[in-house]
């Protein structure tokens, strides 16, 4: 499976441009990207492994034989949704075009299929020795993107054409073979997934059938399009995003608390937990016996929407109804109780919501509109609904 749509593999080449690649690799986070470099041995006689794993906040190899359970090579590639490779030498885009595989990099390059831009710098007589010509058309023919070096003064006192392009040159040069919508840039997003369990005893608690799916997939969605994403998970057995922070809770006051917290500081929230309704009047400190659990006082949960809605100031905020009915009117109704910017209103009367990787509903907003959603993947629904909420921020 590969990663969530921003993940960069950064390639960097033994050559003394291997430093530049440090303001390549920072200005890529600036974007929103999550990057993995993966340096050749040779390339650490420039920018040693302590550095890149400083700046990436990622562990890095250069071996195919380093950590070999990880199996890194084929995982790497799995998880990479574009590779730069920069600085690219005459030597490693030799090898790639002989399909070489003699070091990570090369190994990773193999097995991957996504986007490649290569981005070359070397002397301007290698760059144009016709061993050199061959192997960037061998490349370029593959589908392989190769920027021209940039004409200036390089490292051993010549001028010509070989230098290092600028950062900015090289972002725009990606940002052709990426086609990346990061049109969150910027932007906070703050999710809730998951369902609220409120405490009997210390074995038993009140709970609902809520995965977490669809949360998650708005804060991949979020992710991918650049934003900063917060998920509050109420009891989610799915793995941790990478990119996105996650804060646990279990019950609704806590979840409440944690919205308090990080409200103030959201461009979007996306309110996909299922919080119940109601919690015990009183926790047991120890089990409750059989023959004395024969009823259960109740209080009423705070409304965690509402409550959120008064602390409002140019949030969008989208909500989630899910229904036994279809009932168009209590969602309008609900969407203005709440203080919701959107809700989404799906039918649960076929029982293939919860835990489903599907969903099917419509989309209500407060300015009237009505938008049906045919079967789709939650994925699919998680941009339906940041496109909504980007319309309404402006």
């Amino acid at each position: 499976m590969q990663g969530h749509g921003r993940e960069v593999i950064l390639g960097v080449g033994g050559g003394i441009a291997a430093y530049k690649s440090c303001e390549l690799l920072r200005r890529l986070q600036d974007h929103g990207f999550l990057v993995t470099v993966v340096p050749t041995p040779s390339s650490l006689n420039f920018v040693g492994t302590a550095t890149w794993e400083a700046l990436s906040g990622r562990s890095v190899t250069t071996e195919v034989f380093q950590d070999v359970h990880e199996v890194r090579h084929i995982s790497l590639a799995k998880l990479a949704n574009f590779i730069i490779i920069a600085p690219a030498t005459a030597d490693l885009i030799a090898r790639i075009a002989q399909g070489r595989a003699d070091d990570l990099l090369t190994n990773v390059i193999l097995a991957a299929s996504v986007p490649i831009l290569v981005v070359p710098a070397m002397h301007p007589q290698m760059w144009n020795d016709p061993a050199t010509t061959a192997n960037v058309a061998t490349l370029r023919s593959r589908g392989i993107s190769v920027m021209e070096p940039e004409v200036g003064a390089l490292t051993s006192g010549d001028t010509g054409q070989g230098r290092f392009p600028e950062t900015a040159n090289i972002l725009s040069a990606f940002t052709e073979i990426a086609s990346s919508d990061a049109d969150l840039l910027g932007k906070r997003v703050l999710v809730t997934a998951g369902g609220t369990r409120e405490a009997i005893d210390p074995i038993r608690y009140i709970g609902n059938n809520s995965s977490g799916k669809q949360g998650y997939a708005i804060a991949r969605a979020a992710l991918q399009r650049g934003a900063d994403v917060t998920i509050i998970a109420a009891n989610v057995a799915l793995a941790d995003i990478a990119g996105a922070r996650t804060i646990n809770v279990r019950s609704a006051s806590e979840m409440l608390i944690k919205l308090r917290e990080e409200f103030s500081q959201t461009d979007i929230l996306a309110m996909t937990a299922a919080i119940a309704d109601a919690r015990p009047l009183q926790e047991a400190d120890a089990k409750i016996k059989k023959s004395d659990y024969t009823k259960i006082d109740l209080i009423e949960n705070p409304d965690l929407l509402a409550d959120l809605a008064s602390l409002k100031k140019d949030q969008i905020i989208i909500a989630f109804a899910a229904e036994s009915s279809h009932d168009g009117a209590e969602a309008q109704r609900k969407l203005a109780s709440k203080g919701a910017d959107i809700l989404y209103l799906n039918d649960i009367s076929h029982g293939d919501i919860f835990n489903s990787e599907t969903t099917y509903g419509e989309i209500f907003s407060a300015q009237g509109s009505v938008a049906k959603v045919a079967q789709t993947t939650k994925d699919t629904l998680a941009h339906q609904l940041l496109d909504q909420a980007l319309l309404q921020l402006g």
